[in-house]
């Protein structure tokens, strides 16, 4: 199996998924605007999407995966399964009591989580009402990432790439559908969430099934392969505690900024999330199984040669899209999001958010690439350490940013920690000697920049004044954009083809 294409499967379904969470965003801009209720949702709705990450996708995954590639490569099916029926029945109980205290102690996490709606007791009420029903979508969710971690393993790619499409699906029927039928209508949002976690859950049976791996109850803590995923799992809910208690350091301080900042930073945050889904986590996704096989056999000249590869592939699509975040910045907001409730003032404030996130997304992208190399060796301690220093350094520049840009300075302060992040990352992988650059570098970085010149150019003098933008109609602005994006990505890869850059250049076959 080549890995390009397995990439390009992957970001495909991602793409879709991110087409879909726009259309998500852009029907909840449309209908529900920047305000009181949006802000209520958004952060009921980030804490489940907090603990998915601190639980599932972010500290269990990290511990898990090497672990079951481990047992796979040595221990054979039985062992394996074994391994799946007894990490899956602790994994349920854990957060299905995790769950039970989010929907019990609402009250409490909102007034430590959003301090500033406690002053509008409306805002308060509903926030809370909203994280009750929201809260239980980590349940769904944790088991959602046991099952991935194991389809990953296998290298089947598809269904875990395509599952969050389920979310947006859901929550776009039931903002355009179910709204008008509640007294508070963004009690539909909540129940979309809840309801696309019991969808996503739903679709990963069938698959489990045909690979033998479906999970049975079965308790055991002294299961070795069970211990030594808690013991990994430790410093992982550390590191990624860290980086997501940044994000809840920011909300704190969001709430007390004007109404609307929280729903500003969420739109600008989604459309960074678009080339950090497509890209960082496409490539982790894949990486981090191929990396670990490799490091279970002792291979680890091919260890550094495959992340070689994922660097290289990393600069080559995240810089553009880095570039074009930060100028089509008002092109991209009033397009998607500028209709019904949403008004001009909201795309510029939303701009200021997109701005500065823009700095850090190649820095976010990489820190999605370089981790992993960490993960496989079975090392989290590492990339903890670095992510603690990372949280110092957010919150340190915050004091600074937000008094100069408000908003947008918590942006830019996440961004530039996130480059902080990547560069410490690289260092140590090259100190212990994990990581040697291939030949060539040189030669790809001119290739690059002259290609990043020529795009960045015909991006700025094709996209015109921002003015026009937010006064121009929506099919004329979708046509605009459109133009700049074909124009942009035919100018950027016809100009790194002439400069003597070919796909073939980065094949690579599947680790097996």
């Amino acid at each position: 199996m080549n890995l390009l294409r397995t990439l390009f499967t992957v970001s495909g379904m991602t793409l879709l998924s991110r087409i879909l969470g726009f259309v998500r965003d852009f029907t909840i801009a449309r209908v529900f605007g920047a305000g009181m209720a949006t802000d209520a949702f958004f952060v009921a709705f980030k804490l489940p999407n907090l603990l998915r990450r601190l639980f599932a996708e972010g500290a269990f995954s990290q511990a898990y995966v090497p672990i079951l590639a481990e047992y796979k490569n040595r221990q054979g099916v039985e062992a394996t399964r074994a391994l799946v029926d007894r990490v899956a029945t602790l994994l349920a109980l854990a957060v299905a009591g995790i769950s039970l205290l989010g929907v019990l102690g609402a009250p409490y996490i909102i007034r430590a989580v959003a301090p500033g709606f406690h002053e509008d007791a409306e805002k308060f009420a509903l926030t809370v009402e909203l994280t009750r029903v929201t809260f239980p979508y980590i349940l769904f969710i944790a088991l959602v990432s046991l099952a991935a971690g194991i389809l990953n393993t296998w290298n089947r790619f598809v269904i875990p790439a395509f599952t969050p499409s389920l979310l947006n699906i859901s929550l776009i029927g039931m903002a355009l559908f179910a709204a008008p039928y509640f007294d508070q209508p963004t009690l539909a949002l909540a129940w979309g969430v809840f309801i696309g976690g019991v969808l996503q859950l739903s679709l990963q049976i069938r698959p489990l099934m045909r690979l033998g791996m479906l999970p049975r109850p079965r308790l055991d803590f002294n299961c070795p392969g069970v211990r030594r995923i808690l013991a990994l799992m430790g410093p992982a809910v550390l590191g990624v505690s860290v980086s997501q208690l940044s994000l809840v350091i920011n909300n704190i301080i969001a709430s007390f900024l004007p109404t609307g900042s929280v729903s500003w930073l969420f739109y600008a945050d989604r459309l960074m999330e678009f080339p950090s889904g497509l890209l960082g986590a496409a490539l982790g996704t894949i990486l981090l199984p191929s990396l670990s096989k490799l490091y279970t056999d002792s291979r680890m000249d091919e260890f550094s040669s495959l992340l070689d590869w994922g660097l290289r592939l990393t600069l080559l699509l995240t810089l553009p899209a880095t570039l074009a975040l930060a100028i089509l910045a008002v092109p991209l907001i009033s397009t998607l999001f500028q209709y019904g409730a949403f008004r001009p003032e909201d795309t510029l404030h939303t701009r200021d958010a997109l701005l500065a996130y823009s700095v850090g997304l190649t820095g976010l992208i990489l820190v999605k690439v370089l981790a992993p190399s960490f993960y496989a060796r079975q090392d989290i301690r590492t990339p903890v350490k670095i992510a603690i220093l990372a949280l110092v350094a957010t919150q340190l520049m915050n004091i600074v940013t937000v008094r100069l840009f408000a908003h947008a300075g918590l942006a830019l302060s996440i961004g530039l920690a996130a480059c902080l992040n990547a560069g410490l990352l690289y260092v140590g992988l090259r100190r212990r000697k994990i990581y040697t650059p291939q030949p060539g570098w040189g030669r790809f970085a001119l290739q690059l920049l002259v290609a990043l010149v020529v795009f960045g150019a015909v991006l700025w003098f094709g996209a015109g004044a921002d003015e026009a933008w937010l006064a121009r109609s929506g099919a004329g602005r979708v046509q605009h954009l459109l133009a700049l994006v074909v124009g942009g990505a035919v100018s950027y890869f016809g100009v790194l083809f002439a400069l003597g850059l070919r796909p073939r250049d980065f094949r690579r076959q599947v680790v097996q």
